[in-house]
Parts: structure tokens; sequence; C-alpha cells
């Protein structure tokens, strides 16, 4: 009804010869409610689209993977890249008027490290020495040790900039940022509208008007609402609809290799997870390239770690053999001779770990280890299971650098590790500290392979394969492209009737 309205008003406009009133609105899906609306709380995927819409970083990363300006139209470090200068872009917006200056910056950043927000990101601003704003345009980190890849850092999810003059619970409750769409309303369980910010810094973009993000966490439900034309986009479309909407006229499907990837969390402090012998033979009896045919339909590969098969120091080396009698072997050494009784918990409306437990359930019974798979709804999982059973399914989004990927997950101090695996390594720690400084291409490879090494013997946890990312969208839209870091950047999209 409303394009059609704006149709009509665009019609009578040119019959009476006045300017055209094009009103243009773009409907797209999202899995689940978004819990947290300020990026420095961000946690999953939806929160995520609706920072890059709604907000901007420092840096931004193309659909081809080449970092480029965004807020800072420039940077560049000293010798040592432990001093890095940005310079701002002058006369950006914020959605309220306020213009971006380098005191915002400075006051994302502390924000972000203020224990009181609970940031993930909270362990990349732990890097940070001081920060100084040089002038209202130019903003210096003073970083506590070598980091070659901070200017790349800022395109993560949570490094968005927000207004210096919001108090914490504005930022939660009132989105305001530099973002080409700005925040209209919000109804749990129905949809998100934003609209247009006019004074977006790119002339010319957004190219629509309203942007409707509707909550839809049923697949066939949003697989039919893009065949009829009730949507234009799915933003996350389950693999196992790849096959049946390439061939639907009208409709594009789009996939995307990625280094986003699922796991089995093991509480590396609980029964029987404490003990490493347990954690390699659940390893050892797990097939993985089994699992990327089951759970994602081929979309993917195995992998033994964050670091994708697709990347220049993925360890080759390192096989995905089974080895089933290796296995009761380690098991009955750890006192587990005829196995145990263990539950897995999957989140509901994240199929993909929802069908690798039920195939880790099956892989795991050759070696005693009888599963009981426990489903539990997603809006709950981050409150009921993660970072507190034993043993359940998680997944991760890619990240834009390797030490990005891997730090905050294996170090002992990382902010995901002490909330999932509870893993401590001095070895691991030794390796993950020296790659972080590390600006020599040959000592990071060296120091990631054996990274890789040490997963797979130490077994914290399980990487069980990099999956692809896929979106489908009505030929209807143009201007779109599928990004592998899994959110929707629609500036330049736009609907031809």
């Amino acid at each position: 009804m409303k394009r059609l309205i704006g149709a009509l008003l665009l019609a009578t406009s040119l019959a009476a010869g006045g300017p055209a009133l094009a009103q243009t609105e773009l409907v797209a899906t999202l899995n689940a409610n978004p819990n947290h609306l300020w990026p420095a709380k961000a946690t999953i995927g939806e929160e995520y689209n609706l920072a890059v819409l709604m907000y901007n970083g420092l840096v931004r990363i193309t659909p081809d993977l080449e970092f480029e300006p965004d807020l800072a139209e420039s940077w560049e470090a000293n010798d040592d890249a432990t001093v890095w200068t940005f310079h701002l872009r002058k006369g950006v917006k914020f959605h309220h008027g306020k213009e971006l200056k380098a005191e915002d910056v400075i006051r994302s950043f502390e924000l972000i490290a203020d224990p009181d927000t609970a940031s993930r990101a909270s362990s990349h601003t732990d890097l940070i020495e001081s920060m100084k704003a040089v002038d209202d345009y130019t903003v210096e980190f003073t970083l506590k040790q070598p980091y070659a890849g901070w200017a790349e850092l800022m395109i993560e999810r949570q490094l968005k900039i927000v207004p210096s003059d919001r108090t914490p619970e504005q930022l939660a409750n009132e989105p305001v940022g530099t973002g080409p769409f700005m925040f209209e309303s919000y109804q749990p369980g129905d949809k998100i509208v934003l609209k247009k910010f006019p004074d977006y810094y790119e002339e010319g973009l957004p190219k629509v008007d309203t942007l409707e993000l509707r909550i839809m966490p049923e697949d066939a439900a949003k697989i039919a609402a893009l065949k009829s034309g009730d949507v234009d986009l799915i933003g996350n479309l389950p693999l196992e609809a790849i096959e049946e909407l390439e061939g639907v006229d009208g409709i594009t499907v789009d996939a995307k290799a990625t280094a986003t990837w699922d796991g089995i969390v093991f509480n590396n402090e609980t029964k029987p997870f404490n003990d490493v012998r347990v954690r390699r033979a659940m390893l050892m009896a797990i097939d993985k390239p089994a699992l990327v045919d089951f759970a994602v339909f081929g979309n993917g590969a195995p992998t033994h770690s964050p670091i994708p098969p697709t990347h220049k120091f993925f360890n080759k080396d390192i096989g995905f053999d089974v080895d089933i009698e290796g296995a009761k072997a380690l098991l009955a050494e750890a006192g587990y001779p005829k196995g145990f009784d263990i539950t897995i918990h999957a989140p509901v409306g994240r199929p993909t770990r929802e069908r690798a437990a039920v195939a880790l359930q099956q892989m795991l019974k050759p070696i005693g280890v009888n599963a009981k798979v426990e489903r539990v709804p997603y809006n709950r999982y981050g409150a009921t299971v993660s970072g507190q059973a034993p043993f359940y399914m998680d997944g991760y989004f890619a990240r834009p650098t390797l030490d990005t990927s891997t730090f905050s997950w294996f170090h002992s101090t990382g902010s995901w590790n002490t909330r999932m695996w509870h893993y401590k390594s001095d070895e691991m720690d030794a390796i993950l500290d020296e790659a972080r400084k590390t600006t020599d291409e040959a000592r990071l490879r060296e120091l990631y392979m054996k990274f890789q090494e040490l997963l797979v013997t130490e077994v914290p946890g399980i990487i069980m394969y990099s999956m692809n990312f896929a979106t489908a969208y009505s030929d209807k839209l143009k201007g779109y492209e599928t990004h592998p870091y899994l959110w929707m950047d629609l500036r330049n999209a736009s609907i031809e009737e």
C-alpha cells in the first residue's frame, strides 16, 4: 500500500508539472529481536546489522574485503605502530544535529572500555594507553604495544562512533549515530523502521526513504514473503534454501565464502572437560567434512580454528581424520572406559547449529558418549546457556584481523574465552601475545601455524567449519551486494518497480 501511494503521488506530481515526490521503501528481514540498540553492547547479527545502518566507524570494509576510509578520511602510524593518528572528515553530522568531533571518538572508546558497559570489544580498548584530541578533527591513539592492525581493527562491529553529549542510558534506548539511516521505531517481534538521514555525509545516499526490517524467525515465512513480493531482501538466507530459490524467476541468490564459524563449546573448568584427554577424544571422534555436508549443505569447509581454509596462514598439514579407537583409549585413560552421558545445548533459530548438534550426537555414540540434544530458544540462549552450560553449540562472525579472530577467544585474558571455554595455556598466551605485536609476515605465519597445532592438541573447544553467507533478494532491488561480514550495506540500494 505504501508503494502504491508513493506511485500515485509521483504520477500526480508529474501531471501537475511540479517536482517528483518519489517515495521509496525497502523491506528486509531479520531473524530475531535485537537486544541492544547501542553498538558497543552488540553481540548478535541483528544488532550488528543495525549498527552498520545507523552508525559509522573510523574505517570500513568493502564486500571485496578492502579497507577504506569512513569517518576518518586518512590515518598514519609512527615507525613502531604504537601511535596512530586519525584525521576526521569535517562537516559530518549526527542524527540529532551535532557535528562529529574528536571528542566523540574519544568518548566512544571510553564507553567501550568502561566495565559498566560490558562491551565484548573491551579487549580491543585494552590496547589503548591514552587518547588525545590533537584538534577538533584529529585523534591520536597511543597504544600499550606495537599493533600493526590497529586501523583495520576500526571496522569491528562494536567500534562505532556515538555522540559525546549522550548518556549511556540514552545511547541504550535512543539510537543516534552518523549512519545513512535514522531510528524511527521498534516493535519487538514485529519490525524496526528506519528513515533516511537527509544530512548523511555521502551525498546522494541512501537512495531509499524508508527501511523496514521485519523480524521473521521462521524460515518458511520469510521465503514465502520474498516469493510473493512482500519483502525485498532476506538478509540471512538459510543455507538449505539456496537450491530452492536459485531456480525462482525474479529472485537472485548470492552466496560468499566467509570466516564465520560454528563451534562446540566445552567449559574447561567443569568435569569431564577439565581433562584434556576427554576434549581430545571428542575431537578425534568428529567427522568435520561430514558436518559440513549435514549442517551447512556443503556451503562451507572444515577448519581447525577461526582461520578459514581460504586464508594464506591456514595449516594444511593438520588433517581431519577420525580415530574412534584412539578416542576410546583416551577416554578410558581419563577414567571413562564406558563413556559418559552429557547434554548438548543447541539454539533454536540457528539451524546450522541445530543440525550440527544432531550430527554430533550420532558421531559421539561409537566412543560411548551419550549426548542428549536440548534445544533452547535463541532469545534465551545468551542468558541461560552461553557462558554457563558445560557443553553447547555456538558460532561467531568473521573478524577484521587474525588477532581479533583469535586473541579474544583463546588468550587466557580474552573476553570471549573467559565467558566460553575458560581455557588457560601459557604457551598459547605467548603465541598470541607475540602475534599481536609482530609486523613481520614470515614470523606471523610461523606463530599462527603453531596456534593451530596447539588448538588440536589442547582442544579448548572445537571449531567445526567456516561457512558461506547467502542473501536472496528481488530482482527489483538494485545496488546491493552480499557482504562477507554478514551485514546489510544498503546505502546504494534502491527499488526499481
